[in-house]
This record gives C-alpha cells, structure tokens and sequence, in this order.
C-alpha cells in the first residue's frame, strides 16, 4: 500500500469517522494543526463531539457532502474503516479521483515515521504498559500523544493529545499482522503465547510476525523484551535487543525487593543505568510491576527523571476493565477483568489470591471466540482450575461463525474444580441463589461487560 508524507498533507477526510479509533485519529490530526473533516452514517454523541471540537461531519454518502478543501489527492489524506460499503458514493468518487484509501493501522504507521513512536506489542500486558507508559510521560516534563488499546482511568479516555511532544504512545497490535505497518523508534514485546491462531496458522507464523515487528525498530532507538522471551525466525537476525526486563530476576531492568504495603506493591527499580528506590504503584498485582517496569524503562529513555516517576507512579488508576475492583465490603467483594486468554486469567487470579489469601474465590468465565476456544480449552480448563469455583457462559462470537464440537462444554468437562455451566442471562438469578460469598471474578472479552453494573449493585446490596 502507497505511503504518505504527513508533510505534504494540510487536510485528512475520514470515511467512518464516528468510530473509537477513526475519531482518535481525527482528534489527533486535528489537534497538530490539520483540517480535518469525514462522513459517518448516524450523527451519534460522538459524531455531535468532534463537530463541537471543530470538525466537519456530514451524515450522507452524497459527493456534493465533500468539501471542496478535500478534494486534492497531493494535499488531503484519506482514511477510511473497513466497515464503509463498497458501493458508498463519496468512496467511489475518491477512489475514482486518484485517492487512495488508507486504513488506520496504516495511518498509525505513518505517524509512527513521522514522530518518535513508542510501541509496546504482546498477546497479553500491552495495554496497561502502554497506559502506564503514558501517564508516566505525561506527568512528567516531557510529555506524549498516545493511541491506547483501553480506556485510561487517569484520562477516562483511550486517547491522549500532546502537540508539543514528539513522542507517540501506540498499542501495537498483533491482530491481522496491524503492528508491521509500525516503524517504532523504541519497541517492547511483553509476551508472545500462542493467540489469533485463526490469522497466523502456526506459532512459527506468529513469531516470525513478532520478530518482523521487532527488526523494524529505527536507528537510534531500543528494542526489549520480557525476560526469557527470544525472537526467531529469519526477521530475528535484524533486531538488535538492547535489554530483557523482569521482577526480581537477574534482567538487565528489574523490579527488586517487592514488597505490599496496602494492598499494593512497592519496589526498587534497577537498571544498568541507574536505580529508583522505593517506586510505589497505585494498581495491585505482581504482573503490573513487571509492566511498570517496562514503561519506566522506555520513560527514561525519553528524558523522564526518576523523581517524577517515583512521585506520580502512586496515581496511577489503571485501565477499565483491568481489575477493577468495583465492591470491597462485607457483602463480598467484586472485581471485573478483561483477561481472555489463559496466561492473562492465570495472572488476575494470582492478585486476586495474593489480596484475598483467606476468601473462596469464584470466577465467572464468558469465553471469547470459537477459534480461541478450540486452540486453547485445555490451557483455559487448567488456568481457572486455579478457583475454587467457576461459573462458565456460553462463548461469545464476535466475528465468527460456530465450529462443530468447539462449545463451553470442551472446557468444561476438564475442570478439576467446583464448576457450573450457566446462559449469560441467567447468570444474575443464578448468582442471587448460589453465591455463597468471597471473592467474585468477571473475566471475558465479550459482552460480559454489560453485567458489570447489575452485579455491582446486586453485590452491594445482597444480605
């Protein structure tokens, strides 16, 4: 696909501008001087936001609907979302006048030529490193825009805009192979388990996709890597590691003398450069130091001191979705995680044991993805075995069709634990019946969400 300099560019239009993504990416271009303008089908609270921020929106697929400003292939850069039709007007006049369309995985890799990109790739911990990374910089002197995969509690927003920085914060997602439209200038991989076996086929695929990712890291920047992770495929032979990070391991960055105070970790930061003492972390769990310490690492390599890393790490609130504790009282105690795969369920249980050592701990599971589910039940089933009690949902589709023989029942019958299989929607009755108290887990990437508050409320309220 034909690159873009964002140099010779004044305007961006946006085809399907009203989706999360598509609008943090106008956000951005808007804020760092463009003009910038799009059409969606339905005006939405969204739609009506970016219109107030002083982009132009309109809401039929009428070419007359484009802007004159818009309309050089030389100036205007047009991005689009896979979810426009084919047979859209105003895309077949674009396409027809010389533009080529352009997703936004591939706008994301334009920025990341353009600034100084910070990438953080993994099957699993990309998103809370990416949002620690970014409070971290924004805290500090030195600042930074950042595309996130989650919903930052610091910000209530997964996007963050930062005009006088140079430095760009992006998830790079491994989904689709989006991450080797990215150029980052400093790469981390935090995990790379076996994930998406529907698009890469083998692990051997998989790596090597990682590896590529990893051998496009610029001159002059870094490359890390979890510690005991190693890179393979011919991709590998290009990437230079400058450095494995860890807790409490002999990694060149490391967390060093853990310790709980409150409920939450506090640690000394080492490195071959310099050493933070006393580094305190507003968010539970040992998995989050060891993202903490990748995204302090990769802040100091952008000018960030250890002073403002030490006084603002405190404040940290985490990510929606990313346990999230919403009850703690002598009702119960209710957490909300959007763990999917079974390394990520393996790791929320564990905080929730290190919290709550004495409390029978329940874990209601929504499993996400007929392909996942069938690559992976055995992992899943010896993974939440780990709870004293497990609540299996049906699986959630999302883009899939059904697979012969690959239901919840898979995972199921390989439980070595007190286990039930109930419908999403019978979840809250079965629940006011049989939840005998303790710790209660939601994890799941589908729609397990929406239970989130009725739990909430049922769990403050129950006798």
């Amino acid at each position: 696909m034909e690159s873009v300099d964002l140099k010779e560019i004044d305007s961006v239009y946006f085809l399907g501008i009203g989706g999360i993504g598509m609008s943090a990416l106008a956000r951005y271009f808007k804020v760092n001087g463009y003009a910038v303008a799009g059409y969606d089908r339905t005006r939405t609270p969204l739609t009506l936001a970016l219109e107030e921020e002083g982009i132009m929106v309109n809401y039929t697929d009428q070419v007359a609907e484009i802007p004159f400003q818009y309309r050089n292939p030389a100036t205007t850069l047009l991005v689009y979302t896979p979810a426009i039709p084919a047979d859209n007007l105003q895309l077949g006049w674009f396409v027809g006048h010389a533009f080529v369309p352009h997703k936004r995985a591939e706008v994301l890799g334009m920025l990341s030529r353009a600034g100084k990109a910070l990438c953080v790739a993994g099957t699993h911990g990309k998103t809370t490193t990416t949002t620690i990374l970014t409070y971290i910089l924004q805290s500090s002197h030195v600042g930074c825009s950042a595309f996130l995969g989650g919903i930052a509690r610091n910000y209530n927003s997964n996007l963050v805009l930062n005009s006088s920085s140079e430095y760009i914060v992006v998830e790079a997602d491994e989904y689709d192979r989006s991450f080797l439209h990215l150029e980052p200038w400093i790469a981390a991989i935090t995990a790379m388990d076996n994930d998406h076996m529907d698009i890469y086929g083998t692990r051997e695929s998989m790596l090597e996709a990682f590896a590529q990712f990893a051998s496009q890291r610029r001159d002059g920047g870094a490359l890390f890597l979890k510690s005991g992770l190693e890179l393979q495929g011919e991709a590998a032979s290009r990437a230079k590691v400058d450095g494995w990070y860890g807790v409490e391991n002999d990694a060149d960055y490391c967390a060093k003398n853990l310790r709980i105070v409150d409920s939450k970790y506090e640690f000394d930061y080492v490195s071959p450069e310099v050493t933070i003492e006393g580094v305190r972390l507003g968010i539970p769990g040992r998995m989050n130091v060891e993202n903490a310490v990748i995204a302090i690492t990769i802040a100091l390599r952008c000018g960030v001191t250890p002073d403002e890393i030490r006084e603002c790490l405190p404040d940290f609130k985490g990510v929606v979705r990313r346990f999230n504790i919403h009850v703690d009282s002598e009702n119960g105690i209710y957490v909300d995680d959007y763990a999917h795969h079974p390394e990520e369920i393996k790791a929320t249980l564990g905080v929730a044991r290190e919290m709550w050592s004495d409390k029978k701990l329940t874990v209601i599971f929504q499993p996400h993805l007929f392909t996942r589910t069938r690559d992976l039940y055995v992992e899943f089933a010896q993974t939440l075995s780990l709870a004293d009690k497990v609540i299996l949902t049906e699986i959630y589709p999302a883009r899939e069709e059904p697979i012969e023989g690959v239901t919840s029942e898979i995972i199921m019958e390989r439980l070595t634990t007190e286990k039930v299989l109930v419908k999403r929607d019978e979840l809250l009755d079965y629940l006011a019946k049989d939840f005998d108290g303790g710790v209660l887990l939601t994890v799941g990437a589908g729609n397990i969400d929406q239970l989130i508050p009725h739990i909430t409320e049922w769990m403050k309220h129950r006798k």
